[in-house]
């Protein structure tokens, strides 16, 4: 875990933050260490050979999920795209169908069939998880649709990554969430990188990528994502115009990754400098950042938030040990969950090609 950094922030005091209680801002430590440390258990054990597949680890963007998920209520919902743990922790999975779920494993989240890119959540309002590289905005955007179709006063988070900002479905997303005045916020969790391209060379932009929005007529805002204190208070005005004016917003979160796109990455150190992933890991590591603050508010101790880390560190293992003793599907059940109409023998079901054979 990094060391703990000066606090930075202006945002602590902002109302929506100075209501939470001395336990409730620990709880926001605790869900951004226990992210940390379960990623860093299943790099392990992915480098052990214990996992197939694609692996995209979320370590220096905790603060992202953990801020913009606590601001949720009953209507609010999260969808996102392949760097999907974090968000699957911070609305309250369990370690267990998380790591099972890495591991191929039937008591993972999606019974083993979705692996790292595709963990789902419908119990708390998290829908995924998914490998199309944008296909989740348009997704998203359809969830806002609905939920003002039904005349429900809630949004839905749109997560994505910089570089999906040029995938066309994007700005047809945009397009129907501005004319239909959905409430839907789109975030771009801008670690920099597409892949391994720099944001210069990916992207054609003025001021910054959020600002394509202001082509639609919608509101758009930059804001630093190393403070989850800044998170918050700046993701709450977008869920306040969702809420009250049924409104889409676009907010690009400056944020940053440790790791390459994915495991697979294995350039990550040289299309970055040494000196840059340094500069970050010491001065804006997102968790430091925090427990600097609540420990110069006298809401945290050194040894306190030692004894968190080591809590989260306990239950990343034990979750590794749950998965590794997990039984793997059986054959049989390759065709189940697959399309809902089949397993509930629908009308719709027992007609067309579903699986593409006689």
């Amino acid at each position: 875990m990094a060391k703990t950094v000066a606090p930075k922030t202006k945002h602590a005091d902002a109302p929506i933050n100075a209501v939470l209680s001395p336990e409730q801002k620990i709880e926001l430590y605790r869900k951004m260490c226990r992210i940390r440390r379960f990623e860093q258990i299943a790099l392990k054990h992915y480098n052990g050979g214990k996992m197939g597949g694609f692996l995209h680890l979320y370590i220096g963007q905790e603060s992202v999920a953990v801020g913009c998920v606590s601001l949720m209520g009953e209507n609010d919902h999260v969808i996102t795209a392949y760097r999907d743990h974090g968000h699957g922790l911070a609305v309250g999975m369990g370690m267990n169908e998380c790591m099972a779920e890495l591991f191929g494993k039937k008591t993972g989240c999606s019974k083993g069939k979705g692996g790292s890119m595709h963990y789902f959540a419908p119990d708390k309002n998290y829908w995924g998880g998914h490998g199309i590289v944008a296909g989740q905005i348009p997704l998203g955007t359809g969830i806002a649709f609905g939920l003002k179709y039904k005349g429900l006063k809630g949004c839905c988070m749109a997560f994505m990554g910089d570089g999906a900002v040029n995938q066309g479905s994007v700005h047809e997303a945009l397009n129907l969430a501005a004319l239909f005045e959905l409430p839907v916020i789109v975030i771009i969790e801008n670690n920099g990188y597409s892949m391994g391209t720099s944001q210069k060379r990916s992207s054609a932009y003025a001021s910054c990528l959020a600002e394509r929005a202001a082509g639609y007529g919608i509101a758009w805002e930059q804001l630093n994502g190393e403070d989850v204190f800044e998170v918050r208070a700046r993701v709450k005005i977008a869920m306040d115009r969702a809420h009250n004016e049924c409104k889409p917003t676009v907010l690009e979160i400056a944020t940053y990754r440790y790791y390459g796109h994915s495991v697979a990455d294995a350039n990550h150190k040289k299309y970055r400098t040494k000196e840059e992933i340094e500069t970050y890991e010491r001065e804006h590591d997102p968790i430091s950042v925090l427990s600097g603050i609540l420990i110069k508010e006298k809401i945290l101790t050194e040894a306190a938030a030692a004894k968190i880390d080591q809590e989260a560190l306990k239950e990343a293992e034990d979750a590794g040990v749950f998965a590794e003793k997990s039984p793997f599907p059986d054959p049989s059940e390759l065709f189940d969950d697959v399309y809902w109409e089949v397993d509930n023998k629908t009308e719709s079901g027992g007609t067309g090609r579903h699986f593409f054979n006689d």
